[in-house]
């Protein structure tokens, strides 16, 4: 039997699901242990600490007690040691990919910020409408690239797409993306569908 990797991984975190879809998707997932880890910005997890210096999630450590991190660089290990094809090696199809993946991860941080910035006692609004700007630019661009989305195979960059709208699901209900995106959520439901993408949804706990 293969050994055994640890993540440390918490079943909210849009980039741990994004290592755990890539899991998934690879046939991995029987050699993952996952650790359930809290990374706070403000109190860092020891625990976390003495496998990565920044006490962030996720993090993996390899069979030989070695460290990857962070969620892209732990997706193309997991994408290189099964000889999978979710990283595409070269062309138009890697850099189309790549290019998807930064945007996704983009839309990502901008949204855990102004998840963040909404929750203070006195939100500064001219950075919550800065990054709702931000998320419907992204969002109206990935309606437009709707249908290249549907064609292309599965790969880091879609997701990395999917799992930023898994996030706009679970924090933001009430924005309303879907109304705003109709082609882009008809592409997301198909990748919904998708097992990997079932067993990753982010759950309170």
């Amino acid at each position: 039997m293969a050994a055994t990797m640890k993540l440390h991984w918490s079943p909210k975190s849009p980039y741990v699901r994004k290592v755990m879809v890539c899991a998934y998707e690879l046939g991995l997932t029987p050699r993952l242990e996952l650790v359930r880890s809290v990374a706070a910005m403000l109190k860092p997890n020891p625990a976390i600490m003495a496998d990565n210096p920044l006490s962030k999630i996720p993090t993996l450590v390899r069979e030989d007690g070695s460290t990857l991190f962070d969620s892209v660089v732990i997706c193309e290990y997991l994408n290189d040691i099964a000889g999978g094809q979710l990283f595409p090696r070269e062309g138009a199809a890697k850099w189309q990919a790549l290019r998807w993946h930064a945007l996704g991860d983009g839309l990502l941080d901008a949204l855990i910020l102004w998840r963040n910035e909404r929750e203070r006692e006195a939100p500064l609004q001219p950075l919550v409408d800065a990054f709702e700007l931000k998320t419907r630019a992204c969002l109206k661009l990935l309606d437009e690239e709707a249908q290249a989305l549907g064609q292309a195979p599965l790969t880091i960059g879609s997701i990395t797409m999917g799992c930023a709208l898994g996030y706009l699901d679970y924090r933001f209900e009430a924005f309303g993306w879907r109304e705003q995106a109709p082609r882009l959520a008809a592409w997301y439901a198909t990748l919904q569908a998708r097992p990997s993408f079932r067993n990753t949804e982010a759950i309170d706990g």
